[in-house]
C-alpha cells in the first residue's frame, strides 16, 4: 500500500491536458471483444481499473499490444472462453460490462459478481432485464450470474432505470442480435455516447446516439479499426476544482467543453468563472469564492442527476469547493446513499458539514482547511481529499490512494510541475 504526503497552501500555474475518459475506455475494450480484427485505442488512461481490464480481457485469449505510451491494440481470435478471471473481476466495477459481449460472441458469459467503489446499493436488475429481453437465460447465485443464449434477438425494451453500465451492456449485446433494438430510457453522459460512436467506426449501426432513444440495427460481424478516446469531463471538473479552491490559475487542454454546461451552472453557485478558449478552458486566479444564493436569498441546492443533469462523480469534488465558498449550500447526492460519508475527513480538516442523512448534507464553507492523517474510500472522494490537502494549511497524509490510482494516471507527476508538492511513499 501507498499513501501521499502533501505539502498544503500552494499556488498552481500552468497547462494540464486530462486523460482519456475512464467511464468510456472500460466499455471500449470490452467491446473489442465483439471483433475477431485487430483494434487499436489512443489516450487510453494507463490507471489501475484499465489495466485489470486488459488482464481480464488477456485471460479470455485476446492479445494485448501497447504499442507507445496510452495506445493499445487488441485482438480477440480463436476460442471463446466465457468466464473471465473470477479474481480479477472482483477487482473493478466495469468487469460487468464483459456480460453483453461475451452473450454476443460466445452464447454464455459467466461473470463473477463485481467490484468497485463502495459507495451504497448498484444495482444490476437493468442489466439483467435488458439481457433477458434480447433472448438470455439467466441464474443468479450468490457469487455468480450464469447467462445463456442460443440466439439473441433485437426487441424493443424500456430500461427500469436510465444505467449508463446496463445500457452499455444492452447495446454492446444488440450490435451483433438478429434485428432490431430500440431501448427507450437509455443513458446519454459522454461515455455512453463514446461506446456507440466506437461501435459505428467498427461496422455497427446505432442511431439517436446522445439521446434517450437508441435504436440498433443488428449486424452479421463487426470489424477493426482505430478509435481515439475522448477526454475525462469528470476529470476537467476536478482541475477545475483544484484551480478554485487553490487560487491557482490552469489551463486545462482538449477539455471537451460541451460536456460542461450543467458543471458550469452548478460552478456558478459557489462563484466559479471559466473562460472558453476553443476546445480548452481557462481558470482564472484568485477568484473570490462565494455562495450565490437564489431568488428571495434562499439556499442553494447542488445536487446531481442523470446526463446531462450535473454528474453524481463530481459531487465529492464540489463538496470541497462549497467548502471554501463563503456562505451555506445544501448538496443533495440522489444515486448513492454512501457517496457524501467520507465528508467526515472533512470535518476533520476544519470543515463546516452538517450530514442531514446519507443523501443530504449542508455545507457553511469560507474557513481554511488544516492539514490532517485521512484515508481515501473511494475514486472521487480520494481526489477530493487530495484537493482539500492541496488547499489546507499545513501536512496532510492520504493513505489509501490506490482508489485515486484506479480513475487519475499518475496524478503527483501531473501536478507536481505545476507547484504542488505531493509524495508518494510506501505506507507502512
Amino acid at each position: 500500500m501507498e499513501r501521499f504526503v502533501v505539502e498544503g497552501g500552494r499556488r498552481l500555474e500552468g497547462t494540464i491536458r486530462p486523460g482519456g475518459n475512464k467511464n468510456a475506455a472500460l466499455p471500449i475494450l470490452a467491446a473489442c471483444l465483439l471483433t475477431d480484427e485487430p483494434v487499436v485505442l489512443q489516450n487510453m488512461p494507463d490507471i489501475r481499473d484499465v489495466r485489470v481490464m486488459l488482464e481480464i480481457l488477456e485471460g479470455l485469449g485476446a492479445s494485448v499490444e501497447r504499442l507507445e505510451k496510452n495506445v493499445v491494440r487488441i485482438r480477440t481470435k480463436g476460442e471463446c472462453l466465457p468466464t473471465p478471471d473470477p479474481q480479477l473481476s472482483r477487482k473493478i466495477r466495469a468487469s460487468i460490462l464483459l456480460a453483453g459481449p461475451l452473450l454476443a460472441r460466445c452464447g454464455a458469459a459467466n461473470i463473477t459478481k463485481p467490484g468497485g467503489d463502495v459507495i451504497g446499493r448498484r444495482r444490476i436488475d437493468t442489466h439483467l432485464l435488458a439481457l433477458e429481453n434480447l433472448g438470455a437465460q439467466i441464474e443468479v447465485s450468490a457469487h455468480e450470474y450464469r447467462m445463456s443464449a442460443r440466439t439473441l434477438k433485437g426487441k424493443k425494451m424500456f430500461l427500469d432505470e436510465a444505467s449508463v453500465t446496463a445500457t452499455e451492456n444492452a447495446v454492446m449485446a444488440a450490435a451483433l442480435a438478429e434485428g432490431d433494438t430500440l431501448i427507450y430510457n437509455a443513458a446519454a453522459e459522454p461515455h455512453v455516447q463514446d461506446l456507440c460512436r466506437f461501435l459505428n467506426s467498427i461496422g455497427a449501426r446505432i442511431e439517436g446516439i446522445a439521446t434517450n432513444s437508441l435504436s440498433i440495427r443488428g449486424v452479421d460481424s463487426l470489424r477493426g479499426g482505430e478509435f481515439y478516446v475522448p477526454s475525462d469531463h469528470i476529470e476537467v471538473g476536478s482541475y477545475i476544482g483544484l484551480a478554485a479552491v487553490t487560487r491557482s490559475e490552469l489551463l486545462i487542454e482538449d477539455a471537451v467543453p460541451e460536456h460542461m454546461y450543467a458543471i458550469r451552472l452548478m460552478l456558478e453557485k459557489v462563484g466559479v468563472e471559466l473562460r472558453i478558449e476553443g476546445n480548452n478552458i481557462r481558470v482564472p486566479k484568485d477568484q473570490e469564492l462565494r455562495v450565490h444564493y437564489d431568488v428571495g436569498a434562499a439556499v442553494p441546492k447542488i445536487d446531481d442527476g442523470p446526463w446531462p443533469l450535473f454528474p453524481a462523480d463530481l459531487l465529492s469534488i464540489m463538496i470541497v469547493m462549497a467548502t471554501q465558498a463563503e456562505g451555506t449550500v445544501l448538496i443533495f447526492e440522489k444515486m448513492f446513499e454512501s457517496r457524501l460519508f467520507f465528508t467526515d475527513k472533512l470535518i476533520s480538516m476544519g470543515a463546516r458539514i452538517i450530514l442531514c442523512d446519507p443523501h443530504r448534507a449542508i455545507i457553511v464553507g469560507g474557513n481554511r482547511l488544516v492539514g490532517a492523517d485521512i484515508s481515501s474510500p473511494d475514486i472521487r472522494a480520494g481526489m477530493a481529499l487530495l484537493l482539500a490537502a492541496l488547499c489546507a494549511k499545513g501536512e496532510s497524509v492520504i493513505h489509501n490512494i490506490h482508489q485515486i490510482d484506479r480513475g487519475y494516471e499518475k496524478i503527483e507527476e501531473r501536478l507536481n510541475p505545476l507547484g504542488a508538492r505531493i509524495v508518494r511513499e510506501r505506507d507502512e
